[in-house]
């Protein structure tokens, strides 16, 4: 599985909308990317119809992912970056009832989702989240274009044909680095800390200025996703009912501080005498809030996948409110660098993707990529940070994705919270220990994720067809 690519580490965390990284977000970035390579075959004003195939775990968890939402407003041209959250539903139904889609956000065309998105229980060989597009032109035509939707909101074809630009740009790299052992290598040979190394790599993407400009957008984001979800009651969507646990957490945690923004509430937080016995309390508090936001469709940042989202706000959160009040920007971006390198190292050397890994890939990877951006802002050595990530993963192996109805709510609500916790409780572990005594280092249990991965029945990936999708039935819900 491993792949020599130059990730980085705004690959890994992306702004995007609810629920799923690769149900949701994917074929949402699919359409577009179809859209532009129309375009460029200068065929796109020729398109009079079109119709969309999902195959796999992408099909089968499809309507409650929202897959079907996804696929409308990429092919509208919306971008889900910036697309207004509360107009989603209207534009949908706008299509619905009146049968037609502005394609690409401009030519109107026939469109009826019931009948032009089909949904297939089949797999397709390359990957459990396959999408195809097809487009009959007016001169009766057809042009079809496969993708796959692989974790993360990475979008790839099977061809590949982008592999040899993928591994020049590897190269590019001042520290191209494949795996944990290459990363410690690098650290050792220029006495930089992790965080060091992955921004020289950064610098080589782009600038200083834009470097920080896009690190606050991602924290930013994360803070307003935290805000929404503590501030918001009721029951999310989807038929399961299931109340929103975030905002009563957080009315009894709370002092009385006044604020107004979600800067505000961070300061009043800080500034809240908070009890051993709450500490815990929060982090759940924190990471449900983010995966709140996300199974109603909200705006959050796919850390590395929108269903293990909760789990880097909720422990950098932690970290400025208990452990550092004095924590700036630079400690936000000094996490998100290491989290960002963490989980590429994963992404390379086994995947990140539910529907190839189960939940040991999605909460699994958050949790290692918290666990040892937490403890570098901690004082961590390189080999603590590594032996933090590995505790976390190791304690996640054989993790099965098993969402009940196919809705990103039960287990994965909860499984952000515990993800958090255990990140936590890693870093903590790997600051008190002497690295050059572990047994397991980080690349074995990549691996062995990997091999977990390959073992596990398809039914407990992402499937709804195992598990608790199974043994709990939605008429008891």
């Amino acid at each position: 599985m491993s792949q020599r690519e130059s990730i980085s580490i705004f690959d890994m965390l992306k702004i995007g909308v609810g629920p799923s990284s690769s149900h949701t977000l994917g074929p949402w970035r699919a359409a577009e990317r179809w859209i532009n390579e129309l375009k460029k075959d200068n065929i796109f004003d020729e398109v009079v119809r079109i119709k969309a195939h999902v195959y796999g775990s992408l099909s089968l968890t499809g309507k409650g992912h929202a897959t079907d939402y996804a696929i409308m407003l990429g092919l509208l041209g919306t971008d889900p970056e910036y697309v207004p959250i509360e107009n989603i539903h209207s534009m949908v139904e706008k299509v619905k009832e009146s049968k037609l889609l502005d394609f690409g956000g401009t030519n109107s065309i026939p469109f009826e989702p019931d009948i032009d998105i089909v949904f297939h229980k089949k797999f397709l060989p390359f990957h459990a989240n396959g999408l195809k597009f097809e487009a009959i032109l007016n001169s009766g035509k057809k042009k079809s274009k496969t993708y796959y939707s692989i974790g993360g909101g990475f979008v790839v074809v099977e061809e590949r044909k982008n592999a040899k630009k993928k591994d020049a740009a590897f190269n590019t790299f001042p520290f191209p680095i494949q795996n944990g052992e290459e990363l410690l290598e690098c650290c050792s040979k220029n006495s930089k800390l992790i965080s060091e190394i992955v921004l020289e790599n950064e610098r080589s993407l782009r600038s200083d200025a834009e470097i920080d400009f896009q690190i606050k957008r991602i924290w930013n984001t994360m803070l307003e996703c935290m805000y929404i979800g503590c501030h918001t009651e009721g029951k999310l969507p989807g038929g399961l009912n299931v109340k929103r646990r975030a905002y009563e957490m957080h009315s009894k945690l709370k002092g009385n501080l006044p604020y107004n923004s979600p800067e505000e509430w961070l300061l009043s937080i800080r500034q809240t005498e908070v009890k051993f016995r709450q500490i815990l309390q929060w982090v759940s508090c924190f990471a449900l809030s983010v995966n709140e936001v996300n199974a109603s469709l909200g705006r959050v940042v796919t850390a590395p996948t929108n269903g293990s989202a909760g789990v880097i706000p909720a422990v950098l959160m932690y970290y400025m409110v208990i452990e550092n009040h004095a924590g700036n920007f630079e400690h936000i971006k000094q996490f998100l660098l290491v989290a960002g390198e963490i989980g590429s190292i994963f992404k390379k050397g086994a995947t990140i993707s539910a529907a190839m890994g189960g939940c040991q890939a999605e909460i699994g990877v958050s949790s290692a990529m918290a666990a040892g951006a937490l403890t570098e802002l901690l004082g961590g050595s390189p080999e603590q940070v590594l032996m933090a990530a590995e505790i976390a993963m190791e304690h996640h192996l054989g993790l099965t994705c098993d969402p009940i109805g196919g809705l990103v709510q039960v287990p994965c609500i909860e499984r952000n919270s515990m993800g958090a916790i255990k990140a936590i409780n890693a870093a903590e572990l790997a600051l008190g220990s002497d690295p050059s005594e572990a047994k397991v280092p980080l690349d074995k249990v990549v691996q062995t994720m990997w091999e977990t991965a390959k073992d596990m029945s398809s039914k407990y990936k992402e499937t709804s067809e195992g598990g608790l999708a199974v043994g709990v039935f939605l008429s008891d819900c």
